[in-house]
């Protein structure tokens, strides 16, 4: 009843209708007394009114379009000060998913505006944990920002990415015109976006940017009518010139080792047509894969995808658990010879929609530990040439990006940040549907107020913005490509007398080290390696684990 009450009159619009109302109230008075105080009422709701009529129509604020007139009290508080406007209107808080000073730096970028700021840094230098990468005296000078580098190499159709990326989002979580904007930008910027797993909807395609296509547990896209997988269906999606790689999802940061199910009621025509599930039925995402149930199987699903696409790059996403599962996935690709052409490590602080809070709180390694053993156990085997490493996980600024290349990564993806180009004001409402500023709600009326062109701009400044930066700090250090960054470039402060290389923090893997006796190597290599098993990922017993 409230639902049907809502969409006759939107509580939004509350404020707006007040002032309609008040306009109609004093143009009687004056009708009927013709007094001075009708017709300062007047004069005040009409302009409340024009003002509102201008809200709705305009296309550059999400949340006035969604909120006329009272939306400004947000851009109040901001033009008295930022502080403010970040404090009370982008719910900064013990749970807030960037600072303040990422989300106006993204603001900015994402605007056009300029990014430089008086004063000199806003951070705590001599604080524990605080990282800066060493210049050189002999910066370079480099023609370009568009850092690319090249994927699946030996394949048929190798893809030449972006070193920075759109993480996966699925339509659904975000709105069709979320969609729209997000691949628009990718396309003018000739970046990459993911997918995410609930497949490939009309919405992706519609501006021909080029796609990462994610597949889940679900095989939403390819997916025969019991939920297994179908051939035949992976076959149009993946032939698709528009999809440049293929992507298996084992996992994701925000809730690695938890399934998922998108309510019936929520199951639209749209959603249910990219998906290959019935309308207003519940769609599923079991916790793991029926399609393989060891690591010699996943090698070889992922070598038959890889070839069903016509040899387009195919890799896996996951956020690292249990050591001895990463190990046993290694050890098949040792006794197959099959190799992914990527593995994108996704940080357990990672994750754009909602997840129990657990999860999301304490469950999956976080991105510089899962990425770091990523790295050197693929170095340790003689592995690490043949198979790029994508990251994602709070990836917002170009030194987010050039600390995750210094410890091994290719290319960086994000989410969040692509998210507050769009808009998001971060009100963490995702899951309500009630979202303020159209980005992730299925709500037609809601997401009219992100108009696809100009938030499309802002994507692509964004990115532009970003790579930009990072062309910047890879002159200052004297390096030619982000892919030169090294652990050796970034500094940390360990207290108040000491800081160290992160080369000297993080662990470094001679090449093909793994191959030979393990005494003397990482702990978690000594101890776990021997348990793990190619034909097993539970090949670890209970009472062989260390004591």
């Amino acid at each position: 009843m409230l639902a049907a009450l809502n969409q006759l009159y939107p509580v939004r619009l509350t404020v707006f209708a007040l002032c309609v109302f008040g306009l109609l109230l004093s143009a009687l008075a004056i009708a009927a007394y013709g007094t001075v105080w009708a017709w300062m009422a007047f004069v005040v709701f009409g302009l409340l009114t024009w003002l509102g009529v201008y809200d709705v129509r305009q296309v550059r604020h999400s949340v006035l379009r969604n909120y006329p007139v009272i939306g400004h009290l947000r851009f109040l508080l901001e033009y008295i000060r930022p502080e403010l406007r970040q404090y009370f209107i982008e719910g900064d808080n013990e749970a807030a998913p960037f600072s303040r000073a990422q989300r106006s730096l993204v603001y900015q970028r994402a605007k056009g505006e300029p990014d430089n700021r008086p004063f000199g840094t806003q951070l705590d230098v001599g604080a524990d944990g605080y990282e800066w990468i060493n210049h050189s005296m002999q910066p370079t000078h480099l023609a370009s920002h568009d850092f690319r580098i090249l994927i699946g190499a030996d394949r048929a159709q190798p893809y030449e990415a972006s070193v920075f990326n759109i993480s996966a989002m699925s339509f659904g979580a975000l709105s069709a015109n979320a969609i729209l904007a997000l691949n628009a930008g990718a396309r003018r910027g000739r970046f990459a976006h993911d997918t995410g797993e609930g497949s490939i909807s009309v919405h992706h395609r519609a501006n021909g940017g080029d796609l990462i296509w994610e597949i889940g547990s679900g095989y939403f896209g390819c997916r025969n009518d019991d939920g297994s997988f179908s051939e035949e269906r992976f076959i149009v999606n993946a032939q698709d010139p528009q999809v440049k790689m293929i992507e298996l999802k084992l996992s994701q940061g925000a809730k690695p080792g938890h399934g998922g199910v998108l309510p019936g009621p929520k199951v639209t025509v749209e959603i249910a047509a990219a998906r290959g599930v019935p309308v207003g039925v519940d769609c599923v995402s079991p916790s793991s894969h029926s399609a393989f149930s060891t690591p010699v199987e996943m090698m070889r699903f992922i070598d038959r995808l890889r070839e069903l696409s016509g040899g387009k790059p195919t890799g896996f996403k996951f956020c690292l658990g249990h050591p001895w599962e990463w190990f046993a996935i290694v050890k098949a690709m040792l006794e197959t010879g099959i190799t992914p052409d990527f593995i994108v490590v996704d940080g357990a602080e990672g994750g754009t929609g909602a997840a129990p809070v657990e999860f999301s709180d304490h469950v999956g390694a976080p991105l510089q530990e899962g990425l770091v053993l990523v790295h050197n156990t693929l170095k340790g085997v003689g592995l690490r040439d043949r198979i790029r490493i994508g990251c994602a996980g709070k990836v917002i600024t170009a030194f987010d990006i050039v600390r995750m290349m210094a410890l091994g990564a290719d290319w960086c993806n994000a989410g969040r940040g692509f998210m507050m180009a769009l808009g998001c004001i971060q009100a963490q409402a995702c899951h309500t549907g009630h979202c303020p500023t159209g980005v992730t709600t299925q709500d037609p009326k809601r997401q009219q107020a992100l108009v696809v062109p100009d938030k499309a701009e802002r994507v692509f400044h964004f990115h532009q913005s970003t790579l930009k930066a990072l062309k910047e700090l890879v002159q200052a250090a004297g390096l030619n490509h982000p892919q030169e960054i090294t652990a050796h470039h970034i500094v940390r402060r360990i207290d108040d007398t000491e800081v160290r290389l992160l080369s000297n923090l993080v662990m470094q893997v001679e090449t093909g080290s793994l191959l030979g006796p393990l005494d003397g190597k990482q702990k978690v290599f000594s101890l776990y390696w021997p348990l793990a098993d190619a034909h097993s990922f539970r090949a670890l017993k209970v009472e062989q684990l260390p004591a």
